[in-house]
């Protein structure tokens, strides 16, 4: 596992402030982070285009896998359809996790909430109209996983039967989404008013959110994650593996 060397100045925990941005103006601040991180919260020019993420386990998803398949140059199976699912995931926790990062209460971004669309290419729009949030001073972790369990629990039932996709897979994405946002959000926002390299450990430890993998976080180095599965990326025609992938020392040890 590789570990940052810039040695960072110990984290203080602050209490969230009562008052302070409403849900869309802490969603607006996370969209500098980049493209994972963005979401519209007033219709957007192209709204009659978007559709309630409700619709995506299914021919929504199969479409988005085709387009992804079709850049990556595998077709429409189980490695697009993974490498899909991962993107999905960590857009996900990237709005869900920075709001909570930023000091704000888990944001109301549900699956009948939450709407997509695509790009020719295949790349993810989202818009969340007014979207509310719980209150900023409970702990919010109860609030992360349900929301995640509302949107991967039908999504994942369809890649399991559509794809073959094994859940040790899936979860193996979805804790790789997890720790992957918490690298950008210290990275990038260090005096975030809630620390959450803590509050991944926690959710990470729930049955249905990680592969069992290997989390450390250290407040002076940050964070490190080796997951026990692997999302398939390296049977693209680029063959490389992820920072985190099972399969790292395999090779060599075959080799």
């Amino acid at each position: 596992m590789k570990r940052s060397r810039a040695r960072r100045a110990p984290r203080r925990e602050r209490t969230p402030a009562h008052d302070g941005p409403t849900p869309a103006g802490l969603l607006a601040r996370l969209a500098p982070l980049g493209p994972y991180f963005a979401v519209a919260t007033t219709p957007p020019p192209d709204a009659a285009s978007y559709r309630p993420l409700t619709a995506l386990p299914g021919a929504a998803f199969d479409d988005w896998t085709a387009r992804v398949g079709a850049r990556l140059g595998t077709g429409a199976g189980r490695v697009a359809a993974s490498t899909v699912h991962l993107g999905h995931v960590a857009r996900l926790w990237s709005l869900a996790l920075g709001a909570v990062a930023l000091g704000g209460g888990v944001p109301d971004l549900g699956p009948d909430r939450l709407r997509f669309t695509l790009s020719p290419e295949g790349a993810p729009s989202l818009w969340a109209d007014e979207p509310t949030a719980r209150p900023a001073d409970e702990d919010p972790v109860p609030a992360l996983h349900s929301l995640l369990t509302a949107h991967l629990a039908p999504l994942h039932a369809h890649l399991r039967t559509r794809y073959g996709l094994s859940p040790h897979t899936l979860r193996g994405n979805t804790a790789s989404a997890l720790t992957g946002t918490v690298r950008v959000l210290l990275d990038r926002v260090p005096e975030a008013p809630r620390n959450p390299g803590p509050l991944a450990a926690r959710l990470l430890s729930t049955p249905d959110l990680g592969d069992n993998g290997t989390y450390v976080y250290d407040p002076d180095l940050g964070v490190a994650y080796r997951r026990n599965s692997c999302c398939l990326y390296y049977r693209t025609p680029r063959g490389t593996l992820c920072g985190d992938c099972v399969l790292h020392g395999a090779r060599g040890r075959r080799g």
